[in-house]
């Protein structure tokens, strides 16, 4: 059955005064206000000064309350609501920002409603402003969390992308790869056989023979083709080669020895800079000595006539770093990406293309030593390439073999 109120406890709340109402009211943790019918305003309780920072006696002073307490920028909105109240709307929850006597800014948010009582009709209206400061910044802690949330979700989506298409390229180098090798297989037994034949033949005829011109050009093709064979099976899988501390900067000496012919005959000066105080490796130097020897005659093929290709060694912890500095045209930015994919190649005009595995088998060998390839280009201003290698090898399988031979025509 519904309760029924007592005699005695409706004695006692109707001797409820005005006084205890409004001490109710003055007691409310949040920013009360009474308005008239006009808007204007009839009483706050001191809750106005917790957010404010003004006293309930500065309020009643205002021409413009609750406006002045208000952030310049949020005065409309709030001028609106104000508007609306006294036309007899409710609303809940509206946002804006209160300006602080000390001129420190909050968040707050306003909720507004009509009043009235039967025998006097309509009162006005009653407004009611809760500090949000802190609610407004846990939203925003959630909100950036959310946004960061959603990035890492992103990377990770973008990675797992790359991951995967760096698998399918691997795949698609794997099976070039064994297709260049048995190439290579079959070509190079043919191939020896022409190279022995045609010896014989070269022996039988001297310089004078009005052909022998022509021997000559036959050699140089069938070495390239040679050098090619060589690049083809070094794409699949590299002959392993037995490490030994040597010193890096005679190994640029060496491959600057050697390819100063090919830079002489482009009109291209090498520069070595001189460096003092390096550690020894230990590597395989034949396979330290064609990485050099591929960035370096790429370099040369890059550069024009009176270019300079600069070669400087430098040492740092635990690594050293031999550096090929051209003065080319530059490799264009949508270009760079596949500069050390095999059968990829940028030379044109009168520098001989081979099958553009030079950079890859480069890139390849010093991948397994530990060590990596950096470039730099710029456009119209030369590139730079960086051999980065261990001072020793990271793995040291037995390895056996001498120094290759460095190929004739290594191919960018």
């Amino acid at each position: 059955m519904p309760h029924r109120a007592s005699s005695s406890q409706r004695r006692q709340a109707e001797r409820i005064s005005e006084a205890h109402f409004r001490a109710v009211a003055d007691c409310t943790y949040d920013w009360e206000s009474w308005h008239g019918t006009d808007g204007r305003l009839i009483w706050v309780n001191p809750g106005v000064e917790r957010l404010t920072g003004y006293a309930v006696a500065e309020c009643h002073a205002m021409d413009d309350y609750p406006l002045a307490l208000v952030l310049r920028e949020d005065r409309d909105s709030i001028a609106a609501i104000l508007a609306a109240a006294c036309a007899g709307s409710s609303g809940n929850d509206a946002e804006f920002r209160i300006l602080h006597r000390d001129g420190t800014t909050k968040w707050a948010a306003i909720s507004w409603q009509p009043m009235s009582m039967p025998q006097e009709g309509h009162l006005g209206f009653r407004t009611s402003v809760r500090d949000t400061t802190e609610r407004r910044r846990l939203r925003e802690q959630l909100r950036l969390h959310a946004e960061h949330l959603e990035q890492l979700v992103q990377e990770r989506t973008a990675r797992i992308q790359q991951l995967e298409r760096h698998r399918r390229k691997i795949e698609k180098l794997a099976a070039l790869g064994q297709l260049a090798a048995g190439v290579a297989h079959e070509i190079n037994n043919p191939l020896a056989g022409l190279r022995n034949a045609f010896e014989l033949i070269k022996a039988d005829l001297t310089p004078q023979h009005p052909h022998f011109e022509l021997l000559e050009l036959i050699d140089r093709e069938i070495e390239r083709v040679g050098a090619i064979i060589h690049q083809m099976y070094q794409l699949y899988g590299r002959a392993p080669q037995r490490a030994r501390e040597f010193d890096l900067a005679q190994a640029v000496r060496d491959v600057v020895d050697l390819l100063s012919r090919v830079a002489r005959k482009r009109g291209v000066f090498l520069q070595r800079e001189s460096a003092d105080g390096l550690p020894r490796v230990r590597l395989p130097e034949g396979e330290v000595k064609q990485v050099l020897y591929n960035l370096v005659q790429n370099a040369i093929q890059a550069s024009s006539a009176g270019a300079t290709v600069r070669l400087g060694v430098a040492a740092d912890c635990d690594e050293i770093a031999v550096r090929v500095e051209d003065q080319g045209p530059g490799i264009p930015d949508d270009v760079l990406p596949r500069i050390f994919d095999p059968f990829f190649s940028t030379k044109t005009g009168d520098v001989p293309a081979g099958m553009g595995l030079g950079l890859s088998v480069s890139r390849s060998v010093i991948e397994a030593l530990g060590g990596r390839i950096e470039v730099v280009s710029r456009p119209s201003r030369g590139s730079t390439f960086t051999a980065v290698f261990p001072l020793a090898a990271e793995a040291s399988p037995e390895r056996t073999g001498d120094v290759d031979t460095a190929p004739e025509n290594p191919d960018r």
